[in-house]
């Protein structure tokens, strides 16, 4: 198989289910990294081995990884060419975050972007190896593979996008139809999407993982990872080739991944960016520390009975959740930056709060909660709590600009957040929030 993105998350998920597969000994991963090699070099190394730490509040627990079978950069676009013609390679899953796939404000392939506009006409005139972008890789990927009649293959996003197999389904076919237009009924007949929802929490690898592992396990291993005890993968859709047996590792197929996805989506992901913007105005800089803080704590509730009452589940799923997150949130030894959840806003507020705070609206009911995290979001544009870092910055720049009246107007017209009430209230609680 073949993984897109290099990532922590993809080596203690994807990585770390193959791993555990009852049929692992049959599977190995070519991973491809951003276009630098990252931590890529230091695993070439050690054979593509590395140490993945479980920290749990009472101890680790060490497993050597060992799904891995190549390491390549993001630009190596040659070999990546050579997997996908590959008859063995059945199954393409990537991590490349929600910004990855260059989608515009409709969530349509943006065409208008200089990268995407270069890949489509590189495909076009059939120089499959000049690609730059992670749909234009696949694309020239897809193509290759059916000219040389390479047979099935499934992709699999493991991105935090809701409804994530036809959102890329939709960016492939944006770009088939203006690049390659004869490649329609491929993708038809031989290519499967797949919409998955996956759950574990891991920060950046740092010194005291390395030390970690050197101490307990007498290895020096500098492509080391930590990350939760707790893992979740939910899948669904139409498989067209063979996958490694991640059922046996604790993976779940399903018909329907929404009421999962929207339960991680609304109630992890939504209380994290909650705590990466309005819990560092306040000085906290961990997930552990801001939600051990009552205020920040209440905070977090408020927001997550918001998303309860617009949530597809049973009142005893979503409580049972809710006792879940606290105690993994409440995690000491995790250390996860709020730092690292903050980046990339303007792509994660528009999913993860302001769905359910337009419902909750609509519904009658004053959703003070989801209000809060839109207007800590606003202070971060304008500077406060966690430093600015988004892949869209030259688009959002000026959302942060003006008076912090101006700046509210400009982000509600930005999340499309039209209520009135909504307004006034995001307002009321940026000037709490600034103090």
């Amino acid at each position: 198989m073949v993984h897109l993105g290099l990532g922590n998350f993809f080596r203690a998920h994807q990585a770390w289910y193959t791993d555990r597969a009852a049929d692992a000994d049959q599977w190995g991963i070519a991973a491809f990294a951003g276009r630098s090699m990252g931590i890529g070099a230091e695993l070439q190394r050690q054979d593509n081995l590395y140490t993945l730490v479980s920290v749990g509040p009472q101890g680790n627990e060490y497993r050597v990884i060992s799904s891995l079978a190549a390491t390549h950069t993001g630009t190596d676009v040659a070999a990546l060419s050579g997997y996908f013609t590959d008859p063995a390679v059945s199954v393409v899953t990537m991590t490349i975050t929600e910004a990855g796939y260059v989608r515009n404000e409709r969530g349509e392939l943006d065409a208008g972007n200089p990268d995407v506009a270069s890949d489509i006409d590189v495909i076009a005139a059939g120089n499959l190896n000049a690609v730059r972008t992670a749909p234009g890789k696949l694309v020239a990927g897809l193509v290759a593979r059916r000219d040389a009649g390479a047979g099935p293959i499934t992709l699999i996003s493991c991105d935090n996008v809701p409804d994530n197999g036809a959102m890329l389904e939709r960016v492939l076919r944006d770009m088939v139809s203006r690049a390659v237009p004869d490649l329609e009924q491929y993708l038809d007949d031989e290519v499967g999407f797949v919409t998955t929802m996956v759950d574990r929490i891991t920060p950046r690898a740092t010194d005291a993982i390395w030390q970690a592992v050197q101490d307990e396990q007498g290895v020096d291993d500098p492509a080391a990872i930590g990350t939760e005890p707790f893992s979740e993968w939910v899948l669904a859709g139409d498989l067209k080739g063979q996958v490694p047996d991640w059922a046996s590792a604790g993976a779940v197929f399903v018909d329907d991944v929404v009421p999962h996805e929207l339960r991680k989506l609304w109630l992890l992901n939504g209380a994290h960016s909650m705590l990466a913007y309005a819990a560092t105005i306040k000085g906290h800089q961990t997930v552990s520390d801001a939600i051990a803080d009552p205020i920040v704590r209440g905070w977090v509730d408020e927001w997550w009975d918001v998303a309860a009452r617009q949530l597809p589940l049973d009142d005893a799923v979503i409580a049972d959740y809710r006792a879940a997150l606290l105690e993994r949130f409440g995690n000491p030894r995790m250390r996860d930056q709020l730092s690292r959840i903050a980046a990339d806003g303007s792509q994660k507020i528009p999913i993860r709060i302001v769905p359910a705070l337009v419902a909750d609206r609509k519904a009658g009911n004053s959703p003070l909660g989801a209000e809060r995290a839109v207007a800590a979001w606003t202070l971060h544009l304008r500077g406060l709590g966690a430093p600015f870092n988004d892949a869209r910055a030259d688009k959002i720049a000026d959302l942060g600009s003006g008076s912090l009246e101006d700046s509210v107007s400009k982000v509600c017209g930005f999340l499309e957040i039209d209520d009135r009430d909504s307004k006034a209230s995001i307002l009321a609680l940026a000037r709490q929030l600034q103090g």
